[in-house]
C-alpha cells in the first residue's frame, strides 16, 4: 500500500493533469470560502442552552496559498457570523512542499488576533504544529511556535485542559486535547521512551461537576470512540474532508487508526456526537477538488436545533 503522501502525490498529479478541462470548477472549489451550517442538540446538551459557535480548522499558513490577506478574509467572514465563541482546531503551520515558505507566525497570529466573540477565542494545536515547528524540542514542556503565536494574539490555548464557561443561559465546559500525533521523549518507570501528548483521562479529570455539558476540541477525530458519554460533542479537523474528493469519493483520508472512517461532517455513535470540519487550508498539495474550503457555524440548543 502506498503511503498517504505518495498516494496524495499520485492523485494530485492526476488531478493537475486534468485541470485544463476543469479549471473553472477547480478554481472555484479552492478559492471560494463557504459557510457550512449545523443546528444540533447533541446528547447531554440542554435544549435551553443556546450557543453559537464559529469553527476554523487547518489554516496551514503558507505562501501563496494561505497568505495573510487570505487569512484576513477568513477572519472577516468568521466575525461576520457574530458567534458567541470562536474555536480554532489546529494546524496553523504548513509543511507543504509546493509553496514559497511558511507565513511568519507573527503575521498569521496578528490576523487571528482580530477574531472577536463575547465568550472569547480558544484553540488547540494540530500535528503540523509539532512536526513542522522549527523550534519544537522532543520534551514534554518544549516551546511551540504555534502556541506562542496564539497566546501573543490573546487566544487561549488548550493542551489537555478544561475550563468552565458561564453564559446567560447556563454553563458548559470547554476542553481541549493535546495533539494525538504529537509526542516527546519522556521517562516512564525509569525508562526513556516516546510519550503521546494527548491525555484524555487527565483532561476529563478537570471537569468537577455532573451537570454542565462538555465540548471537546480534538484536532484528529480518531479519539472519538474513546471519549466518554460525559462529553456532548467532539469538534475536530485534520482530515480536510479528504481534500481531493472527485464525485464525492475520497480516496485518501488521513487516519491514525486505519480501521476508522471519520472523514467529514456530523457523526453520532453510542450516545456521542462528532463534528469534523473540512477546514480552509491544504496539505501536501495546494489543491482541493470537491471539498471547498469552509468555516463552520454551529448552533447548539434552542427550539429549532435538531440532531
Amino acid at each position: 500500500m502506498p503511503s498517504r503522501r505518495t498516494a496524495m502525490k499520485i492523485l494530485g498529479g492526476a488531478a493537475l493533469a486534468g485541470l485544463a478541462a476543469t479549471s473553472a470548477l477547480a478554481a472555484d472549489t479552492f478559492v471560494r470560502l463557504r459557510v457550512q451550517r449545523y443546528r444540533l442538540t447533541p446528547p447531554g446538551w440542554p435544549e435551553d442552552l443556546s450557543l453559537r459557535i464559529a469553527l476554523l480548522g487547518d489554516l496551514h499558513a503558507c505562501y501563496p496559498w494561505m497568505r495573510p490577506s487570505r487569512i484576513r478574509t477568513i477572519v472577516n467572514a468568521m466575525n461576520a457570523l457574530q458567534p458567541d465563541i470562536q474555536l480554532l482546531l489546529g494546524d496553523y503551520l504548513s509543511g507543504m512542499q509546493l509553496s514559497f515558505g511558511q507565513v511568519p507566525p507573527e503575521q498569521w497570529g496578528a490576523e487571528l488576533a482580530r477574531l472577536k466573540a463575547p465568550l472569547g477565542v480558544h484553540a488547540v494545536l494540530g500535528n503540523h504544529d509539532w512536526i513542522d515547528d522549527p523550534i519544537a524540542e522532543q520534551t514534554e514542556d518544549s516551546p511551540s511556535t504555534a502556541r506562542q503565536a496564539l497566546q501573543d494574539a490573546g487566544i487561549a490555548v488548550y493542551e489537555n485542559d478544561a475550563r468552565r464557561i458561564e453564559t446567560a443561559d447556563g454553563a458548559f465546559w470547554l476542553a481541549g486535547l493535546g495533539d494525538q500525533m504529537g509526542s516527546y521523549i519522556g521517562t516512564v518507570d525509569g525508562i526513556s521512551r516516546r510519550v503521546a501528548r494527548d491525555d484524555l483521562p487527565g483532561t476529563m479529570a478537570q471537569i468537577d461537576d455532573d451537570d454542565a455539558p462538555v465540548l471537546l476540541m480534538a484536532h484528529e477525530p480518531d479519539i472519538f470512540p474513546d471519549v466518554p458519554a460525559r462529553v456532548s460533542l467532539i469538534l475536530s479537523g485534520h482530515t480536510h474532508g479528504g481534500q481531493i474528493v472527485p464525485f464525492g469519493w475520497a480516496p485518501v483520508v488521513p487516519r491514525i487508526r486505519k480501521h476508522l472512517n471519520y472523514r467529514y461532517g456530523h457523526y453520532r455513535e453510542n450516545g456521542r456526537d462528532l463534528l469534523i470540519t473540512g477546514g480552509v487550508g491544504c496539505s501536501i498539495l495546494p489543491i482541493r477538488i470537491g471539498m471547498a474550503p469552509e468555516i463552520v457555524l454551529l448552533e447548539l440548543g434552542g427550539a429549532m436545533a435538531t440532531g
